[in-house]
């Protein structure tokens, strides 16, 4: 993968070094390690310059980022992307259910990571594998993947500060009382296993979900769910510690008279944009096993 990035330089940031100036806008001390390896990463004015060099008001800094290698344990299988939206800098994709995000033992050639391998290698573009807002293995919906290290990095940092607004929807059996509210209950690992977790006070972290009911039919409610942190499996435990858990679901409420996997939907991403700074906005209609429980067709 090759990027140019192209930034003048302002009055106000005048005899700022490059490192300075580049940590300015979001680029981290690892972004920037890793550019000193590359050859000719940086130019001032089209010549090459070292991080430490200074900059004047009316340069011309260029940040070319070169990835040679391939991620080595994604091989690429011919899986198609649903992609909503690309450019130079990321894709937003609907990933569907019974896909994981990264390839595993049991699912070593058919997770987004591979597709997105298969993408990239048809165009003959090496490609590192960086999912920003990761999905549950059967949780459908929007996801983000960064094309370079600098976007990944920035948009990794985004996630943490919690500045991408995540929301999405989810259906459970019967009418949702309190309609609306927030659940605000730490998660931590489920003592004796590996997978699931569990709410827990004492030791987990933080964790808080709004949710709010939005349709009431076929005897289940479809429910629109705001994550303020992205824990491990954090809708599906705060939905069963409500009392309403998500109906499909085998690890926590194997309700599966409905649909075969946990009713949940990554439908509305808001973010900015990494490098450009613009405000994005997508969004991805329920998908057709969520919408059958709701009309009734089994």
């Amino acid at each position: 993968m090759e990027r140019i990035l192209t930034y003048p330089v302002p009055p106000l940031e005048e005899g700022l070094c490059v490192a300075q100036f580049l940590k300015k806008r979001r680029y981290s001390s690892a972004n920037i390690t890793d550019l000193k390896k590359m050859e000719e990463s940086i130019l001032i004015n089209g010549s090459p310059a070292f991080m430490v060099a200074r900059l004047h008001a009316g340069d011309v800094l260029t940040v070319r980022i070169r990835e040679l290698v391939s991620s080595p344990k994604i091989p690429p299988s011919p899986i198609p992307l649903n992609i909503v939206y690309e450019d130079e800098d990321l894709l937003v994709v609907n990933k569907p259910a019974d896909m994981p995000i990264h390839p595993s033992m049991h699912n070593y050639t058919n997770s987004l990571g591979n597709a997105a391998a298969w993408y990239f290698a048809q165009q003959n573009c090496p490609f590192v594998f960086r999912c920003i807002n990761r999905l549950d293995h059967n949780t459908s919906g929007l996801t983000i993947i960064a094309k370079h290290l600098v976007s990944g990095s920035i948009l990794s940092s985004m996630v943490k500060g919690r500045e991408i607004h995540r929301e999405y929807l989810g259906i459970v059996r019967g009418t949702l009382t309190p309609p609306s509210g927030t659940i605000t209950a730490p998660l931590g690992r489920k003592p004796g296993s590996i997978i699931e977790r569990t709410i827990d006070f004492e030791n987990g972290e933080s964790a808080v979900t709004h949710y709010q009911a939005i349709a009431v039919r076929n005897g289940h409610t479809l429910v629109r769910l705001h994550l303020e942190t992205g824990r491990t499996h954090q809708i599906r435990i705060h939905m069963k510690y409500l009392g309403h858990p998500l109906i499909g679901d085998s690890l926590y409420n194997p309700d599966m008279e409905w649909i075969q996997r946990q009713a949940l939907h990554s439908y509305r991403l808001c973010f900015t944009h990494p490098i450009t700074g613009e405000a994005m906005e997508f969004t991805s209609p329920l998908p057709k096993d969520m919408c059958r429980v709701l009309w009734g067709k089994h």
